[in-house]
């Protein structure tokens, strides 16, 4: 049984397990994630007050695009698709989802008029929609993130670096990986369980590939999280040869929990990849992270969660929540955050969210990342 790590400061030291997991650049959820946001990218590039809600679905041979967009700009949607398929690694002829094979069906359309007209209708740019949305940040890692999911995503991306430099070019796109951690209180203290499953060569034996997983990449990649008595699950389910949007229907927004604090923190609900800034679900999602950071690093807590909720065509959120989770001085938390402006607008222009960074966010995390705004 795992229990959630929050723990009171000055309480008893509770020893506590925590998972998170992340998923490679090639899993098909993430496939479906960076056609949009490349998509994205591509009408802001020519017209930074794009309105991009783009979704993508990819089974097989077929990727769908749907959705609505407002825009001055003119972009080759289908080019993308395949660009995009083809720098992930899926260029195999002989299997069904491949970038030069793929039957590209698009179904965006405009934005809908009611919509666009209505998040202006007060003489400023109010929120694209209704909802609530949470940061998150701890100081238990550099990167003021979780640790479990930290280490999760070094996997990950680990074995994507090692495919394409051709350490091991066996490897093939698709991943996943899982990371137990345990915690004395709010410190996390050790590595308990790893679990890794990464797609292969059909000609490479499951067994070469646990072994390498096992003695090689692992412990590499913990570096100093890496200790005797780890339990370690490699390809638990045995040989992984299809896979991608072959093996598994990818849609965007299926990763919301890889994508943040991989259940260290509460939720939303709402997506990120494919949507603009004036979408709150991703600009205020990454402001409120943007705010956490600087609550911790301020050194006014440890840990801390922001909850921000919008009317849609309203600027002003409708409510600010700050939780420090015991950890802090909550009352200066809370006059620390009120301070910020957290109308769209304001966002979009001090997080830069009319420039063409997001392809950059899609994979392993939105939050923990050198070189974008709101780490910054």
């Amino acid at each position: 049984m795992q229990t959630h790590a929050h723990a009171v400061t000055g309480g008893p030291r509770t020893s506590t397990l925590f998972t998170s997991e992340s998923v490679s650049e090639g899993h098909p959820d993430k496939v479906a994630d960076a056609i949009a946001d490349a998509i994205l990218d591509a009408y802001i590039t020519q017209d930074p007050d794009a309105r991009v809600a783009c979704e993508v679905l990819c089974k097989d041979g077929d990727v769908v695009l749907a959705g609505e967009i407002g825009s001055t700009a003119r972009v080759d949607h289908k080019a993308i698709v395949r660009d995009t398929i083809r720098a992930i690694g899926y260029t195999d002829p002989d299997e069904q989802f491949n970038a030069a094979g793929v039957c590209i069906t698009d179904l965006l359309g405009k934005q809908s008029a009611n919509i666009a007209d209505g998040i202006v209708a007060s003489g400023e740019l109010g929120a694209g929609d209704q909802g609530l949305m949470f940061g998150y940040a701890t100081n238990e890692t550099p990167e003021l993130m979780p640790l479990p999911l930290v280490l999760a995503h070094r996997l990950t991306e680990g074995l994507a670096q090692r495919r394409k430099s051709g350490v091991a070019p066996w490897l093939r796109p698709d991943a996943k990986a899982q990371v137990t951690v345990r915690y004395e209180g709010l410190t996390p203290v050790a590595v308990d369980t790893v679990v890794v499953s990464t797609q292969h060569a059909k000609d490479v034996p499951v067994a070469e590939v646990q072994a390498w997983l096992t003695n090689t990449f692992i412990p590499e990649v913990l570096g100093p999280w890496w200790r005797d008595g780890i339990t370690l699950h490699a390809n638990p389910a045995g040989a992984f040869v299809t896979g991608g949007p072959e093996g598994d229907c990818g849609v965007t927004g299926r990763k919301i929990i890889v994508d943040s604090y991989g259940g260290m923190a509460r939720h939303g609900g709402g997506a990120f990849s494919g949507k603009d800034g004036t979408k709150v679900d991703r600009s205020a999602a990454y402001f409120a992270r943007y705010v956490a950071r600087q609550i911790v690093r301020q050194g006014l807590a440890q840990r801390v969660e922001l909850q921000v909720c919008y009317a849609i065509g309203v600027a002003q959120p409708v409510s600010l929540q700050v939780n420090t989770f015991g950890t802090g001085d909550q009352a200066a938390a809370e006059h620390f955050a009120a301070q910020f402006d957290y109308r769209p607008a304001a966002i979009i222009e001090r997080l830069q969210l009319r420039t063409p960074l997001f392809q950059r966010t899609t994979n392993y995390g939105h939050f923990g990342k050198a070189g974008l705004p709101w780490e910054a």
